[in-house]
């Protein structure tokens, strides 16, 4: 939201301009194409939705979007003094903060993801920051060993207590970051409403996160693009484009967000183990799951995994996962058992 984001997610403008391409042919009489667009979590959003049955004008229904987005933003925002995760990150150890539904729901599937990945760590903004990927100005220097040993030890989602009375932490210091999950999360409410509306065929876009449901007009499928990972610097190309059903879609990679030190390539994603950017041949992730929320908190830690992993890891919990990976020989790709019906 407000840290630099580990999942840089499928090209927006160049997604809005297929779907609006692919769209546009033969739309039955009776359904209304409308195309809503905005700011919110420091990015943009987009949403198009063919509306049968609601009479809401498009107005008054982009003010219940704005709405609904500025609510989760105020939570979740690091940017924002008198947020919730703010509140929590400034809040003392072994204190029991009451959270808000919002904020319960994205910490419960951000520690259960955590706990299922090993890779996906919300409490790691300050391991951020020391590498120079958070607000904060990047550092001159590669953080010490024992620098990073320190920070290692102060984070951890098993530094989390969660309860029907709210969120604590056994630390002092410890400190939140949704980067992964709170764009998805956005998304979900915002299908949400939209559904509350009666509308069942429709794309949300944020950040480059999506959230797909129905069709089009005259039985057509939604198309989504996923970004060609090794295009040339200021070129973005497209690798592939699927048809991904109704689904929430979200894409990872390392080859967006990176800086040179010392004649090394540091990239913007972080184990939280080792405490160091990852090195591995796994450069972009695509999952599709029913919540897009989910499908960017797993995005994210499958990339953090390797691609040897990420692949054991897809099979096992059986999930439509799109990897692409760099060799000697260019770009090797691998669709999950679960993907392949989407291709």
């Amino acid at each position: 939201m407000n840290r630099v984001s580990t999942s840089q997610g499928i090209m927006a403008f160049l997604l809005i301009t297929l779907t609006l391409l692919l769209s546009g042919c033969s739309e039955k009489p009776e359904s209304r194409e409308t195309f809503l667009e905005g700011k919110t979590m420091g990015t943009t959003y987009h949403i198009k939705y063919y509306d049968e049955q609601t009479q809401l004008p498009a107005s008054q229904l982009q003010l219940q979007i704005d709405a609904v987005l500025k609510d989760v933003n105020q939570s979740m925002s690091t940017y924002i003094e008198d947020s919730e995760i703010n509140t929590f990150n400034r809040l003392p150890a072994n204190q029991v903060m009451p959270i808000s539904e919002d904020f319960r729901a994205v910490i419960s599937e951000s520690i259960r993801l955590g706990e299922s990945t090993k890779t996906l760590d919300v409490t790691m903004g300050p391991l951020i920051d020391l590498w120079g990927f958070g607000p904060d100005k990047k550092p001159t220097n590669r953080p010490t060993d024992e620098e990073l040993a320190t920070m290692v030890e102060k984070i951890g989602i098993d530094k989390l207590i969660l309860n029907e009375q709210g969120l604590a932490k056994t630390v002092n210091g410890l400190e939140l970051s949704f980067s992964a999950t709170a764009k998805g999360y956005g998304i979900d409410k915002v299908a949400q409403l939209l559904e509350s509306h009666s509308i069942a065929n429709y794309m949300v876009e944020i950040g480059g996160e999506l959230r797909i449901a129905g069709e089009k007009p005259n039985n057509q499928d939604w198309k989504i693009a996923i970004e060609q990972p090794d295009a040339q610097p200021g070129e973005r190309k497209v690798h592939r484009v699927l048809s991904p059903g109704t689904s929430g879609i979200a894409t990872s990679g390392d080859y967006r967000i990176f800086y040179k030190m010392d004649g090394e390539i540091y990239t913007h994603l972080i184990d939280p183990v080792t405490g160091m950017p990852i090195k591995h041949d796994l450069v972009s992730v695509t999952v599709l799951h029913p919540s897009a929320m989910t499908a960017d908190g797993l995005a994210t830690a499958l990339t953090v995994m390797g691609m040897e992993k990420a692949q054991a890891y897809a099979q096992q919990h059986d999930l439509p996962v799109y990897l692409i990976g760099k060799s000697e020989e260019g770009l090797v790709t691998y669709s999950s058992p679960a993907f392949k019906p989407y291709l």
